[in-house]
């Protein structure tokens, strides 16, 4: 295959300086770079800390992979260790696959599907060393929302489970710009063994892009954050530096999948950052759980509140004994979950928001800065404060939008909603938030209509264009209600072309129909039928009234 067949937007390969002030790139597909927002519509950055002052050329891959010891724990599974040296060979094996076999070049989008695993950690650390950019997917996503991560990110090749090949080669044969499929387990390793000698790391700049993290909005369309090498190291450089303090002994682990940047930097940035070793945990049921952190001694554990509530009631005699933190993000943490955890374990949880856009936790509190209930303070590095409907501050204990500048921030890959997330340098999360006198945060709601359930985004317009799909639906809307375990969970509200005489059954019809055409997680675990939908004189859903009677 040449260079050129899915190279898009393929360039000269000299250096070249972009969007303003950004230095020159390495990359030689700029398509990335050439659809970053105006600069006058990105967010302010600081770069305040000594540790986020980074060398002008920078490859975040090289930085993780190059400083540990060789011989320590990099990555654990049920499968085996592997150290750090293996990591870096099979990394740099990897390299030269995808440079001298599928044609890289540096800027190529790199799709990514799969579990966590060794080697998908290893793909992910081989496509940024070879200049790449990553796009991870989660395994649950479906044909259709895999073909449009396809389409806006122009992808031509693929890493993938063999488990997971379906719903992708499906993509590939529709015609998409993905023409390659290489799956591991035995494909890819067979390219890899008559690669030898170590690989040098594209000499990236710190902004070049690395990363796309897609991320569902209100109007259900995907959008793609872009995130350069240097804000994959930040997020290991502020809150993991300053709230956990990691040590080379550490043992990270977590539920999330790497397509999270939640899960990205708990379970593979943080661990590589500081020399520790991360563990593969083979799910996430709470028996799951609790038997990796005693299989690999986890010292650091990271999921969401959901799993929180799951474990308390299979924790048995007590908490494991290795655990030096336990660590919540991906939707609100109760103060009351909080309260539970402590009886049981005699530890607090560390909360923390963050947001695809911000690539990590940038809110946040640990050890005896704790305040139950409250999401933290703002982790060093960043500034955060609360505006109303105008954008303007609003005096202490009040609710507003919450916003944040640091040194990561919000640049959608070609995308209009750019200047719904960013206003006057500020990032505005869709949280509603208040301040105390003391700059604690407290969680009040979320200010748009995404839904928010056990740790998942979940956009409704998306559920309501696969439900509209069902011959029997006439129209529906989608809201989210507040759940006592899951934080909210996904209603959907519908109104039936021909009601029939009974609806026994067409319910779990529904719900099957939806999880077979998009991830299962976001299907509608309540479904109410009703005559017709509240709409203004205009025609306007008014989803605050279904809202309403919900809670009602």
């Amino acid at each position: 295959m040449s260079r050129s067949t899915w190279s898009a937007a393929a360039t000269s390969g000299r250096p070249r300086a972009t969007n303003g002030s950004m230095s020159a790139t390495a990359h030689h597909d700029t398509f990335v770079r050439d659809r970053l927002p105006p600069r006058e519509q990105l967010p302010v950055f600081y770069f305040d800390l000594p540790e986020l002052r980074y060398p002008q050329r920078l490859n975040c891959a090289s930085e993780l992979l190059d400083h540990a010891d060789a011989d320590a724990i990099a990555i654990r599974s049920e499968a085996g260790d592997w150290s750090y040296a293996t990591l870096r060979a099979t990394v740099d094996r990897l390299c030269r696959v995808l440079t001298d076999d599928l044609s890289l070049v540096p800027g190529n989008r790199v799709l990514l599907r799969g579990v966590n695993s060794p080697m998908l950690c290893a793909a992910w650390l081989a496509v940024v060393k070879a200049g790449g950019i990553v796009v991870a997917t989660m395994p649950m996503l479906r044909t259709r929302e895999l073909q449009t991560i396809v389409d806006t990110a122009q992808i031509g090749l693929a890493l993938c489970d063999p488990e997971l090949l379906g719903d992708l080669d499906a993509v590939r044969c529709a015609g998409s710009p993905l023409q390659r499929i290489v799956t591991w387990g035995g494909e890819l390793e067979a390219s890899m063994r008559d690669k030898v000698g170590s690989f040098a790391a594209v000499a990236t700049s710190q902004d070049d892009p690395c990363l796309l993290a897609f991320t569902s909005g209100t109007t259900g369309r995907p959008k793609a954050t872009i995130h350069f090498h240097r804000d994959v190291l930040a997020m290991a450089d502020t809150f993991a530096r300053y709230l956990l303090r990691p040590q080379p002994d550490d043992v990270f682990a977590g539920t999330p999948p790497l397509a999270f940047t939640f899960g990205l930097g708990a379970e593979l940035v943080f661990p590589l950052r500081f020399g520790a070793s991360t563990a593969i945990l083979r799910g996430s049921k709470p028996e799951q759980i609790l038997d990796g952190i005693a299989r690999f001694a986890v010292t650091r554990m990271f999921t969401a509140p959901t799993a929180y509530r799951a474990l308390l009631a299979n924790m048995g005699s007590g908490a494991p004994a290795t655990i030096r933190t336990w660590i919540s993000a991906g939707e609100h943490l109760p103060k009351a979950t909080s309260d539970a955890w402590l009886a049981a374990t005699g530890q607090r949880i560390v909360d923390g928001i963050g947001a695809t856009e911000m690539i990590h936790i940038f809110v946040s509190a640990s050890g005896a800065s704790i305040r139950p209930g409250s999401t933290g303070l703002p982790v060093p590095g960043y500034r955060v404060c609360i505006l109303d409907e105008e954008y303007r501050p609003v005096p202490v204990h009040t609710p507003g939008r919450l916003a944040v500048r640091g040194p990561t921030g919000c640049r959608y890959l070609a995308d209009p909603r750019q200047t719904n997330y960013v206003v006057g340098g500020w990032n505005i999360t869709g949280d509603t938030y208040t301040m105390d006198d003391q700059g604690y945060l407290w969680y009040q709601a979320r200010t748009d209509d995404m839904i928010v359930s056990a740790g998942y985004n979940i956009a409704g317009p998306e559920i309501e264009a696969v439900l509209l799909e069902h011959p029997a639906v006439a129209e529906c809307a989608v809201i989210g209600v507040p759940d006592a375990d899951r934080g909210q969970i996904v209603k959907a509200v519908v109104v039936l072309r021909d009601p029939p005489q009974s609806t026994a059954g067409l319910t779990e019809a529904l719900q099957a129909f939806v999880k077979a055409r998009i991830a299962p997680y976001k299907y509608p675990r309540l479904i109410e039928f009703a005559r017709e939908l509240p709409r203004t004189a205009t025609g306007k859903l008014q989803r605050f009234k279904l809202r309403g009677q919900a809670k009602a």
